[in-house]
């Protein structure tokens, strides 16, 4: 399979301009075998209720079918599940609850409302926001075709992207991205364009999406199951609900499908268009819909601002005016300048120690309220752990976020993130109905004991 990927990557750097032939016989049981063996366990079931251990089962039986019925065109993606599986749960201390311990907020809780067939349905509220987003589940079959075929989508989109596009793609990560623009905001930017899409993974337009990928793929049969799986809609209920827009949730093949249409709505036309006309610098920046507009003259970008408007309403896509702005941003910006965010960081214009420009960044206010939120109700539901698991599945949490968060300039953000911890790690073994209340000197004893892991920077951006 991979020679075979190779082989395509290479024919479309050799003839960009070509479209793909065949590539629907690369799916096959070699293939879907090898995105069986990537799946991780003990993962929630779709609506065919089937995990990856019980179709591990009868593995050859089960793809030798799964591939009569491909060839057959009787397969056909089954719709994802907006709901949790799990049978007689009762909220979020149940142990096959695991998906939804999700902590309540004041002005956006999630709710669970138990169905007829004894299941629950979950929503989430979205960081920074009050509007609720459901969890999606989709079969494990439509896990390993989705999976094949975007491996096939890969091979033959990567090199047609365009640099400055680091979402999902192999080598390329959001500290690279930061890397990336940060040289962009110290060297030559003076206006920055904070574009926020409204929406973007529910309102991708299948119709133009379709119409992208029958300009680079010929093979009508690939084309066909790629349009099967925009369409299988989701399952809410026991009633199922087809889609007319969006990339289907939770699917290893939306990720590919999202940076295809972007890459046609505005990476090409941004870099053979917007960046060519302008009478100064235009660049950008994008990890999939987050994306970042820089200019050097404030003309451009005003006048980029009211274009892209009119480029995302040709294809059906909305600019969140509310999100959306244009910064002054630089070295010639006023130290009260504007700021934006980009992949979890606040970007602020800063002077250093020594007076000179910098760009500052920490973490941004709402991804560490979400944060907060998250930690606050993991503590609450591992209430009764014992101390030492406790800490120690506490330290890796932590860990995790300093692997993310920790760059030059956001240590105060971390440190106080973890004094928020502490705080909440405090007031969590308080109510496990100890008749000692632990006051400060016993806790800071405790912790001499069981340390909590300190913020480190590792990232030099």
């Amino acid at each position: 399979m991979k020679t075979r990927l190779d082989r395509i990557r290479q024919l479309v750097e050799e003839h960009p301009d070509r479209k793909v032939q065949t590539v629907m016989h690369m799916v096959n049981k070699e293939t879907l075998a090898g995105v069986h063996a990537r799946q991780e366990a003990n993962k929630a079931s779709g609506v065919d209720e089937m995990t990856k251990k019980e179709y591990d089962q009868n593995l050859e039986g089960n793809l030798y079918e799964l591939m009569r019925r491909m060839k057959q065109f009787s397969y056909r993606p089954q719709p994802v599940l907006l709901r949790h599986p799990a049978k007689n749960c009762r909220g979020a201390h149940c142990a096959s609850a695991k998906i939804v311990q999700i902590p309540r907020t004041r002005n956006a809780r999630p709710y669970y409302n138990y169905l007829q067939d004894g299941t629950l349905r979950v929503y989430i509220p979205k960081d920074g926001s009050d509007k609720m987003r459901p969890l999606g589940i989709p079969s494990y079959e439509d896990k390993l075709v989705g999976g094949a075929m975007a491996d096939i989508l890969t091979a033959i989109y990567e090199p047609k992207f365009y640099e400055f596009s680091y979402g999902f793609r192999k080598s390329r990560d959001c500290h690279q991205a930061l890397e990336v623009l940060d040289k962009k905001l110290w060297n030559w930017t003076n206006w920055v364009v904070d574009a926020d899409i409204k929406s973007f993974f529910d309102t991708v337009d299948h119709e133009w999406m379709m119409k992208f990928l029958e300009h680079d793929i010929q093979d009508k049969n690939f084309l066909r199951y790629i349009s099967r799986f925009l369409k299988a809609g989701v399952m809410e209920g026991g009633q199922r609900y087809e889609s007319d827009s969006g990339v289907p949730q939770g699917g290893s093949i939306s990720a590919i499908l999202s940076n295809v249409y972007l890459h046609y709505v505005i990476d090409m036309w941004f870099d053979k268009v917007v960046a060519k006309r302008s009478e100064g610098r235009a660049e950008m920046v994008r990890y999939v819909d987050d994306v970042v507009f820089c200019f050097e003259r404030e003309s451009d970008a005003k006048g980029f601002y009211e274009a892209l408007k009119e480029r995302l309403r040709k294809f059906n896509l909305e600019l969140s005016e509310d999100k959306s702005k244009i910064i002054k941003f630089g070295r010639n910006a006023p130290n009260d300048a504007g700021k934006f965010d980009f992949l979890g960081f606040t970007h602020i214009t800063a002077m250093s120690r020594k007076g000179t420009f910098c760009v500052k960044r920490k973490t941004s206010l709402k991804k560490l309220k979400a944060k907060r939120r998250i930690v606050k109700a993991w503590l609450r539901v591992n209430m009764h752990t014992p101390i030492n698991t406790l800490i120690d599945n506490l330290n890796r949490k932590l860990q995790g976020h300093y692997n993310y968060y920790g760059i030059i300039g956001n240590y105060e953000s971390l440190n106080a993130f973890r004094n928020y911890v502490l705080d909440r790690l405090k007031a969590t073994l308080n109510r496990r109905g100890s008749k000692h209340v632990l006051t400060d000197k016993l806790f800071w004893n405790l912790l001499s004991v069981y340390p909590v892991v300190m913020p480190k920077i590792l990232h030099r951006i």
